[in-house]
């Protein structure tokens, strides 16, 4: 069985969901985790925002216009009267739903249940749009089997054993149609695995299922070797192995997100990225096999703030950098880059959002300075420490951008500069022109 992932440009009008079918009516057994349809997912966070103000008269506007978007899809989608009615008394339960919230308190709670409508939606109108054109589907509400623990991480144990008894439940059936982003809490609220979380439940799914392969489809035809929105000419990666994908996408590279290379990763199930707008592209395939000897591509994460500590007391002193990183720990604050040196230990974050207490604490024992508006621009392959010749490349292209950190040997696939943000498309153009 394989695992189909569509985003929300995948499922955004009427006429793309027409398209849809055409990819997955193959006989082969499959399990489609569908996004809310573009759009939509910002739609309710404004909402939840009006209600959160008590601004309710905003936030009805606001749950009527998007009312009125879905009524003019459902328009297009359908042909026939029945399942054109079905749709509208869906809608009419959903949007009732919505303005069920605006008369009173409104909690985070009722935030995740309204920022579920999406999936919800997408998947039963998808659902009913097969039904209508003779096309045999289930819908697997996620709600019954996604669960995440008290840590925020998948709960693959009960994923396994409720996802198993719900697809037991039909034997004789291939297609299957299930929400991404969506999922219980340990408490058994409704919760949710973040933005980009479709990708990560089509990841944890294909390893419930020990799935065949998971395609995760998105309207670019693969990963690209540098930035095609900065960058002109890029080309698509053919191959990489998941240690290089993880790399890429937590260091920028938007088609993917970060966290759902792990379930794959650890189950050995291939990922293939591919395109809904050309389907006949070949896209990029990532699996535990490390192809080349190579540069394989370039990405960079913006937002970046770079933490220099200066102490007399690190020079010879043992503890010292323990010390540094408890405080970082202390305030749930990950490190990106970091490089050290007798009396000095430079290092980035991306979430400035307990900066100042831990600049408080760090001076209570060295010398603090805090650059801002910074980006790392991460250059992944395969750098074997035998091969020769990568540094060279690297900072020959590179001879032109002041640098203001380097960081390698961490990884024997990535090689990461800091640069200022002002330079990131200089950077990006200077690396595209050295190494491809």
């Amino acid at each position: 069985m394989k695992v189909l992932k569509f985003g929300g440009t995948s499922v955004g009008s009427a006429e793309r969901m027409h398209a849809l079918v055409h990819l997955i009516s193959d006989v082969s057994p499959k399990i489609v985790v569908l996004s809310a349809m573009s759009g939509t997912t910002n739609n309710l966070v404004e909402i939840a925002n009006a209600l959160y103000a008590k601004k309710n008269e905003l936030a009805k506007k606001l749950i009527d216009d998007l009312n009125t978007k879905y009524t003019g899809v459902i328009s297009q989608l359908y042909k026939t009267e029945k399942v054109l009615n079905k749709s509208k008394e869906l809608l009419v339960s959903h949007f009732n739903y919505l303005h069920s919230f605006r008369m009173d308190m409104f909690t985070a709670n009722e935030e995740r249940a309204i920022l579920a409508q999406g999936e919800l939606l997408s998947t039963a109108l998808f659902h009913y749009y097969l039904e209508e054109i003779g096309i045999d589907s289930v819908l697997l509400p996620a709600l019954n089997f996604m669960r995440i623990t008290v840590n925020e991480e998948p709960d693959m144990k009960y994923i396994e054993l409720n996802l198993t008894a719900e697809l037991a439940k039909y034997p004789n059936n291939k297609l299957f149609i299930t929400q991404g982003y969506i999922c219980r809490n340990a408490f058994g609220e409704i919760d949710n695995l973040k933005r980009g979380g479709s990708d990560y439940t089509a990841t944890i799914v294909g390893a419930a299922i020990r799935a065949d392969e998971i395609q995760i489809w998105t309207d670019i035809d693969g990963m690209h070797n540098n930035d095609p929105r900065i960058v002109d000419k890029t080309l698509p990666i053919a191959e990489l192995s998941f240690d290089e994908a993880a790399e890429l996408a937590y260091f920028g590279a938007k088609i993917l997100h970060p966290t759902c290379i792990l379930p794959a990763q650890m189950c050995n199930i291939p990922v293939r990225l591919l395109n809904t707008m050309q389907p006949e592209a070949k896209g990029t395939v990532i699996t535990q096999k490390v192809s080349g000897d190579s540069i394989k591509a370039v990405a960079a994460k913006d937002g970046i703030s770079a933490i220099k500590i200066k102490s007399g007391r690190m020079l010879l002193a043992y503890g010292f950098l323990r010390s540094v990183f408890e405080i970082f720990e202390r305030y749930k604050t990950p490190i990106d880059m970091i490089t050290t040196s007798e009396v000095a230990v430079s290092l980035t974050i991306d979430n400035t959002q307990n900066l100042d207490a831990i600049k408080k604490e760090l001076q209570e024992f060295c010398s603090v300075e805090i650059d801002t508006d910074l980006t790392i621009v991460c250059i992944v392959g395969n750098f074997t420490a035998e091969k020769e010749g990568y540094a060279l490349k690297i900072f020959e292209s590179l001879k032109n951008i002041p640098i203001r950190m380097i960081s390698y040997g961490g990884s024997e696939h990535n090689v990461s500069i800091l640069v200022d943000t002002k330079l990131k498309k200089d950077t990006l153009v200077a690396l595209n022109k050295g190494l491809f």
